[in-house]
């Protein structure tokens, strides 16, 4: 997804959903509040967490050098701002949105730095997915260890023809280097993933189903 297009999105997802961003925090949090109103134990609306790094606090600045920044910031957005949301919401999908990619075979490849700073923490909370831009393709890839699906869609603007890393291709469900883009379809317990050429033709379709909890949440 490029970077313009997640924006569009998240704005999209702002105005039906409630801000939950502290004047602490530093990442920026979604989350769809949850209907009162149960049926067999489960509330009746799609609930939901949306976490990324699309805006930053105001007036505050790190030095970065990398992906991440030093230790200092690491401790701070990883530990406070990622932990407190998963352990503050309630909701059924939690949804992760970054500009680089942690998995990928495209022209960037993998991110170590993600993978060692990030992923732990995603597979702690049973992070859904973790969507992001920066490699210019579409693709689609599945964590071995953990439910996580790591979804790249940057192709909107540009594609990468050929430039395939395939010693990355663990977990690959689906790989496109031509422009297209990415649709995320979610409902109470389904999601649907889908990746569409610039003709609109599906060239990959994925579904998850989460089971209702049966409790009294």
């Amino acid at each position: 997804m490029a970077y313009s297009h997640i924006l569009q999105l998240l704005s999209a997802i702002s105005r039906a959903v409630a801000v939950t961003t502290t004047k602490k925090a530093e990442l920026q949090r979604f989350e769809h509040p949850i209907s009162t109103e149960t049926k067999n134990d489960e509330p009746l609306s799609l609930s939901f967490l949306v976490i990324g790094d699309w805006g930053r606090r105001e007036g505050h600045t790190y030095d970065w050098r990398g992906i991440i920044s030093r230790k200092a910031y690491r401790a701070n957005i990883l530990k406070q701002d990622l932990e407190s949301a998963f352990k503050e919401s309630m909701a059924k999908w939690k949804i992760i949105v970054g500009h680089h990619a942690i998995r990928s075979i495209g022209h960037h490849g993998d991110t170590q730095e993600l993978i060692r700073h990030i992923l732990p923490l995603l597979k702690t909370y049973d992070v859904d997915f973790y969507m992001n831009g920066h490699d210019h393709c579409l693709e689609h890839i599945s964590d071995r260890e953990s439910p996580i699906q790591f979804l790249t869609s940057g192709a909107g603007s540009k594609a990468w023809r050929g430039d395939i890393k395939e010693e990355n291709g663990d977990g690959l469900n689906f790989f496109y280097d031509g422009q297209g883009f990415m649709s995320v379809k979610l409902t109470q317990f389904e999601a649907e993933i889908k990746f569409y050429d610039v003709h609109g033709k599906v060239l990959h379709r994925w579904n998850k189903i989460k089971q209702p909890r049966h409790s009294s949440v």
